[in-house]
């Protein structure tokens, strides 16, 4: 009778204390996810997570949900010295005064939506503009890597790369031994990489050997930072004497000059830009912020930053960057702003398609409207299986809409880029995907240049004839449990 006394009076004092601890778990979690003001749905959703799994819902939260308060204090110290870089170095200086009157200049000049996507991206991203530059586009490996690595054989001061992918085969063999090269001739070499693109590419030895040879080579986040996992690094960027930029859809690795070796692929599909001027210094300074975020070394020194060796043509360009460390999803709304504004074609060319709700209107309104409305996507891949099946669910609701969808055959199609009425258009490492808008570290090239529009349109129509267009009917008599497991991989769409 004793014992079972003391048992619940054992029971009675461990209930209390677990009713504190829920009580203070519930209290702490809501207050902090209402006090976040987020939708309505996602709120409801986390509180659901937190309560459903107690424990594993705080860990799921770590890994995909902070948003950029959790950045804000070290991205600010860190805006505040690259604007003591600026006002301290004479031609920055000067351009940064001038920026008023460049940003009003282009805005008389050019087309409507150009004042509006200015206007945007400095409010949103403080997106600077650099008007004097020259601009190459790049279509395919074939383009990209000869004369990325002739740039690199001719660079004096420094080589900066960041890549969410970098690969161990022949030809980066060729592309690491070129950079050890350069060390032992005095250029400073720093080298990022996301870990989980690389994961199943990048040996090792490779990392050890780089290192060793006196490259910087550092993996942005590693995977033992469990806090930041989902989190990718998911920019191409390639900075070479603080005088020539690349950016846009290709990673360093062999597969992206052949195709990839998984799957019936003939080749590989992409784009890419290289360019001189101005705009190389916005690049810089987006490696310069994510090299301090990964590293803690801070690049102070204005040789990073020279001036122009030579005066380009007015070709004026914004760097965008997007982020989880971004209080405005600026990519996302660059997109949204360039479909909602255009007047005749919005063509848009992307791996994946999965869409939020904002951007689905945006799409289905612009068709509506009679705006002739083209999206080019692959229609698989070596990865991402999820995603190109949820990818398809998308591609019916637009279809419904009007949007003309189109599916790359041949070559894995790997271009991100979007092009309104052949006046504005943009090349970059995003997606048409929710990861990219929200989650990953993203890096896009806006182009105000009619003439570069118009090439890049061309383009467009050209891959056209390698595509097979979406049909909505056959989709929707296609196997029935085919587009169930669609719309199952369809609820995971934030994360894929």
């Amino acid at each position: 009778m004793d014992y079972a006394v003391e048992i619940w009076r054992v029971w009675s004092v461990l209930s209390w204390w677990l009713s504190i601890v829920a009580l203070v778990y519930g209290v702490t979690v809501v207050t902090f996810i209402v006090l976040e003001n987020r939708s309505p749905q996602l709120t409801f959703a986390w509180l659901l997570l937190f309560f459903g799994l107690p424990v594993l819902g705080v860990i799921i939260y770590l890994m995909f949900g902070r948003d950029h308060w959790a950045f804000s204090r070290e991205n600010k110290l860190l805006r505040q010295e690259l604007r003591h870089i600026v006002k301290s170095n004479d031609h920055l200086a000067q351009w940064a005064a001038e920026q008023k009157a460049e940003i009003e200049k282009l805005k008389q000049i050019g087309p409507p939506v150009y004042g509006r996507v200015l206007d945007l991206l400095r409010r949103n991203a403080a997106a600077s503009l650099f008007p004097c530059n020259s601009l190459e586009i790049l279509q395919n490996g074939c383009e990209k890597f000869p004369r990325l690595i002739e740039d690199m054989r001719g660079a004096r001061h420094s080589i900066h790369l960041e890549y969410y992918e970098w690969g161990s085969d022949s030809m980066m063999e060729e592309i690491n031994h070129l950079l050890l090269q350069k060390v032992k001739e005095g250029v400073e070499v720093r080298l990022m990489y996301d870990p989980v693109g690389s994961i199943f590419r990048l040996k090792g030895r490779d990392i050890r050997k780089m290192n060793a040879g006196g490259v910087k080579m550092v993996p942005y986040s590693p995977l033992y930072y469990i806090h930041t996992i989902s989190y990718r690094n998911h920019r191409k960027i390639a900075v070479i004497d603080g005088c020539i930029g690349y950016t846009g859809g290709m990673n360093m690795a062999e597969m992206y000059l052949k195709g990839p070796s998984e799957g019936n692929f003939t080749g590989w599909r992409d784009t890419h830009v290289r360019f001189t001027g101005q705009a190389v210094w916005g690049l810089q300074a987006s490696f310069i912020i994510q090299w301090f975020n990964t590293t803690r070394e801070l690049l102070a020194d204005s040789a990073y930053f020279p001036p122009l060796p030579e005066t380009p043509g007015y070709l004026p360009l914004q760097i965008v960057n997007s982020g989880p460390d971004s209080q405005w999803k600026a990519i996302r709304q660059l997109y949204f702003a360039m479909i909602t504004a255009a007047q005749h074609h919005v063509y848009i060319q992307s791996p994946f398609f999965i869409l939020d709700e904002s951007l689905a209107e945006a799409l289905s309104g612009a068709a509506r409207a009679g705006i002739d409305v083209k999206v080019m996507l692959a229609p698989n891949g070596p990865d991402g299986y999820f995603a190109y099946r949820a990818g398809f669910t998308y591609a019916a609701n637009m279809a419904a809409a009007g949007v003309q969808i189109f599916y790359y055959q041949g070559d894995y199609f790997h271009c991100k880029t979007i092009n309104i009425d052949s006046v504005l258009c943009s090349i970059g490492s995003a997606n048409m995907d929710i990861r990219s808008f929200t989650i990953n570290y993203e890096l896009n090239l806006v182009i105000y240049d009619e003439k570069t529009a118009k090439k890049l349109a061309e383009d467009f129509i050209k891959d056209l004839t390698h595509c097979q267009e979406f049909k909505l009917k056959a989709y929707k008599q296609s196997n029935i449990f085919g587009r169930v497991r669609d719309s199952v991989f369809r609820l995971a769409s934030p994360l894929l």
